[in-house]
């Protein structure tokens, strides 16, 4: 049988011990701290709070006085701070004062520290005072988002763990603080990974804007990004100047193919990328009569929209300047345009055109493919037959013809120059180039392209530098803008011909920043080079003979020049990065 605890518990010397009245309460774990002040006061038991996992153990005075019970005789070697510790969220009103007092003086003597001011409360409240023993963050610094001050409580042995055994600075150093165990722990961490290359650089130069910007408190504020962003009719982005390219060497790599999620079932006549840096958009027209919009992200390029047109065979397909519709044309005498936010296509209005474009013979007969937009997209320029050239009015929604331009021969191609007043210019046949003012409806200027026989197209870049002629025997000769348009001065000097191709030149299109110079023809695979604009040279290392280029049908440049678009006769889009303007 198991033996009753109730007897043993009786035989015990323990039992007949004499405890002071209401001792054997305080054993009832349901008694709070006032309910033990009350037995306190009322029968002179020795108060004792209460501590989740200690035993409460009650002397009477007769027990202490024979010795039998040496009370905190275990404790009498320690310090009073290894005892006691002050708790910041319950601390009495006079200590509080008496830590807000010494701060002030700190405050004081330093000028650059700032100490909130707290509101003053009938009710107790909790206000977070800063500790005198945690260390000050330095100045142009950001405070943590968060302090637990419980951590300088906190005492760590480092010669007891072989693993810390590393942080110490001398062999006797045993125990250290929390904060002091944080620290040796951060210089350790930093000895083994360095601060890397990028973050330092980002730090000078975040420090080299701020000492050139200080506000009128000394440290940086976004107060004073306001005004100048408010006087500025700049974008809040901004845009970082490029970087000059170096001639010898092209960084460029190969992409998967624009149009590899929707491929055309004919060549490619034209690409041409959205004119707005924040819409990656690139536009297809092929040969099956169909236009497709993809968005170029340089990895999958998903197809986002086809459009078919079955009543024009489209070989030229242009972004309006302002971005927002489409201009589609061919070999017929009217032209649709696509509306990109409403997603409606048009037809041009019949007898837009009269008699002189639409009926008679010619060359041309009723065709509209050499069109252009000018600057603004206000007017668009059509060339027609016999060396008409016709301004129609885009503003108003409606098409209108509200002026005519005339050439001695057809017009093979049209450019509105960047570098003067907006100038028209146009290149004949027989390789004249006419100048047209557009206010006063005439031509100002004529000169012949250097060389004078076969020129087929011209055009020139954004930034109104260069102006730029191919003709049918490969050469390609590079003008000064601004000559091209002096009324003044005579006939434009050529600054260099450009003879890397052979055969009949199909495509010229600049980059966004005029460094570079795309010139390809169709009528031979391969047929493609990059200029260097700067030093008008072609790039030694690309293409080479291994690029799958094929026969190249149109080129085109992303509006910050991340991309080079090529179209060939296969139906496909092969997409390059160019990691020059990329890594910008």
């Amino acid at each position: 049988m198991v033996k009753n605890p109730r007897k043993r518990q009786k035989t015990g010397k323990t039992q007949h011990k004499p405890v002071p009245l209401g001792a054997d309460l305080l054993n009832d774990a349901s008694k709070d701290d006032e309910e033990r002040r009350l037995e306190n006061l009322l029968f002179g038991v020795p108060y004792a709070p209460d501590k989740a996992g200690h035993e409460i153990t009650v002397v009477s005075d007769e027990e202490a006085e024979d010795g039998q019970y040496e009370v905190g005789r275990e404790f009498e070697n320690l310090l009073d701070s290894d005892l006691f510790f002050v708790d910041d969220n319950a601390g009495l009103p006079e200590l509080d004062r008496a830590l807000q007092d010494h701060v002030q003086s700190d405050a004081e003597d330093d000028e650059d520290l700032i100490i909130p001011e707290v509101p003053e409360s009938d009710e107790d409240e909790e206000v977070s005072v800063i500790r005198q023993d945690i260390p000050q963050q330095p100045k142009k610094t950001k405070a943590p988002a968060w302090t637990d001050p419980d951590d300088v409580n906190v005492q760590v042995s480092l010669a007891s763990n072989n693993r810390l055994r590393k942080l110490r600075d001398a062999p006797s150093d045993d125990t250290v603080g929390g904060r002091e165990y944080e620290r040796r722990l951060r210089r350790q961490f930093e000895q083994i990974n360095p601060t890397p290359d990028w973050a330092s650089i980002a730090r000078k130069k975040s420090e080299r804007v701020k000492r050139r910007r200080p506000s009128a408190s000394g440290s940086e504020s976004g107060e004073d990004v306001v005004p100048e962003l408010l006087a500025s009719t700049a974008g809040i982005l901004g845009t970082t100047k490029s970087r000059p390219i170096p001639p010898s060497t092209l960084s460029i790599e190969r992409l998967r193919d624009a149009n590899q999620a929707a491929p055309a079932d004919g060549e490619i006549k034209t690409v041409a990328f959205h004119p707005s840096p924040h819409i990656p958009v690139l536009l297809t027209a092929s040969a099956d009569r169909r236009l497709r919009l993809f968005h170029i992200d340089g990895l999958t390029n998903p197809h986002a929209q086809t459009l078919h047109v079955p009543s024009l065979p489209i070989t030229n397909a242009v972004f309006h300047p302002s971005g927002t519709s489409i201009l589609m044309t061919g070999p017929r005498p009217f032209y649709y345009t696509y509306d990109l936010q409403s997603g409606a296509s048009h037809r041009s209005p019949r007898g837009l055109w009269g008699t002189t474009f639409a009926s008679g013979r010619g060359d041309q007969g009723a065709i509209m493919e050499v069109s252009s937009f000018n600057p603004t997209g206000d007017i668009l320029a059509v060339a027609g037959r016999r060396g008409q050239v016709h301004l129609v009015d885009w503003r108003s929604g409606a098409a209108q013809v509200i002026g005519e331009l005339k050439a001695n021969a057809n017009v093979k191609s049209l450019w509105w120059s960047k570098a003067g007043a907006g100038e028209l210019l146009g290149l004949t046949e027989d390789s004249q180039v006419y100048v047209w003012n557009i206010g006063q409806r005439k031509c100002v200027k004529r000169w012949q392209d250097e060389g004078g026989f076969g020129s087929r197209l011209f055009g020139g870049d954004n930034q109104g530098k260069y102006l730029t002629v191919g003709s049918n025997t490969g050469l390609v000769n590079v003008y000064n803008a601004e000559s091209t348009i002096d009324l003044e001065g005579g006939k434009p000097k050529a600054l260099k011909t450009i003879g890397n191709l052979t055969t009949s030149i199909s495509t010229l299109r600049f980059n966004h920043d005029s460094q570079l110079l795309a010139i390809a023809s169709n009528d031979k695979k391969d047929q493609m080079r990059m200029v260097h604009c700067p030093s008008l040279t072609a790039f030694g290392n690309w293409p080479t003979s291994s690029t799958p280029l094929g026969h190249v049908t149109s080129v085109d440049f992303s509006r910050e020049s991340e991309y080079l678009a090529v179209g060939n006769t296969r139906g496909r889009v092969l997409l390059y990065q160019l990691r020059h303007f990329a890594q910008q």
